[in-house]
């Protein structure tokens, strides 16, 4: 096979790309694949190129939604995990990205990959593993610790009595507070252990509260509703989901310091597997900000408690998040780079 090139051969350079490659032109119609594209969908670029975009992926409404949004919003739009299918040829799993192209006003470049679903259902099947393992063990840390903290702050209260001056009281005071302060962090380490209250939930009433909180702690942030609002309603603690979320969320804010965009997504997930289930239909949450992304080093350990790139956090905000999704039967995945940091939440939606 034999890529198709663009008349003016701007972009000949992208045919020795190992990622599949295909360039729109204002009116959607595909104007040159590369090989590796060919390889990927296993069809000609003869046919594809000069054909619209909307018909020759006609059976793929995420993929057009997501270049409508990148061309619509002039930014990139990346999709881990998505079906493709070209006509007459069966679906394949791909993650894609869909970027504006300044070179050719109101183009589109897509890049497109394919995914193993058992490569991620493993990493993401030890991960979880490991930190269930990680929390066992701090919660009884935990358990440990409580006791004697509340034998040393009961020691300094007392000791604080006995002091003959009121300037010697600066050092018992220091004693309590941080005996307060642990303890507090003892409390956050035991607190997602409580079992779930499941009723009927809207997903989108959830992140409306959450976004109302975020908002009133930091006006500052410009946050943005993306919402499918045909999911229907899934069996869950809403608590729980508010709680997991808006941890996400100001994880977002003060990785941003303040400033910067979020953006709630939803949308319907397909064959998707939760908790060593495969389900066919489940819905997937995205919290995406535009801050510097999570550091290279820190990726794989974010959802580790006590693990933290920010100087004074206290590593358990997404710890505790993934818990809570957890004990909802779902689980959360992250995809970071600078400029762009999406956490998804995946849940199950009834059968």
């Amino acid at each position: 096979m034999s890529a198709m090139p663009f008349p003016d051969s701007e972009f000949s350079g992208l045919d020795s790309l190992s990622t599949g490659t295909l360039i729109l032109d204002a009116d959607s119609v595909i104007r040159y694949v590369n090989p590796a594209i060919e390889t990927l969908l296993g069809v000609s670029g003869a046919v594809l190129v000069g054909d619209a975009v909307d018909h020759a992926f006609g059976r793929s409404p995420e993929f057009l939604a997501a270049i409508q949004t990148a061309r619509g919003e002039q930014e990139t739009v990346i999709e881990y995990e998505i079906d493709v299918a070209v006509s007459g040829h069966p679906p394949i799993r791909v993650g894609c990205n869909v970027s504006p192209l300044d070179r050719l006003p109101q183009g589109v470049l897509v890049e497109m990959r394919a995914v193993d679903p058992h490569l991620r259902i493993a990493r993401l099947e030890q991960a979880r593993l490991q930190q269930e393992a990680n929390r066992e063990l701090l919660r009884n840390l935990a358990h440990e610790i409580k006791n004697p903290l509340g034998g040393i702050r009961g020691a300094a209260q007392l000791l604080e009595h006995e002091l003959p001056r009121e300037s010697l009281r600066e050092y018992t005071q220091v004693i309590i507070k941080e005996s307060d302060r642990l303890q507090s962090l003892m409390e956050r380490l035991l607190t997602p252990h409580r079992t779930p209250r499941f009723g009927a939930v809207n997903i989108h009433e959830v992140l409306e509260r959450v976004r109302s909180l975020v908002l009133a702690e930091t006006p500052s942030v410009a946050l943005r509703r993306d919402y499918d609002v045909s999911l229907p309603e899934i069996r869950a603690d809403a608590e729980q989901l508010i709680q997991a979320t808006l941890n996400i969320a100001r994880n977002a804010v003060q990785a941003m310091h303040g400033q910067g965009r979020i953006v709630f997504r939803t949308r319907v997930a397909r064959q998707i597997t939760l908790e060593s289930r495969r389900h066919q239909l489940g819905m997937r949450v995205e919290i995406i900000d535009d801050g510097p992304g999570i550091p290279a080093d820190l990726r794989e350990q974010i959802f580790y408690p006590l693990v933290s790139g920010r100087e004074g956090g206290s590593g358990l905000g997404l710890a505790v998040a993934q818990t809570l999704v957890a004990q909802n039967h779902g689980t959360i995945d992250c995809e970071s780079e600078p400029g762009r940091t999406v956490f998804s939440i995946f849940l199950p939606l009834p059968a």
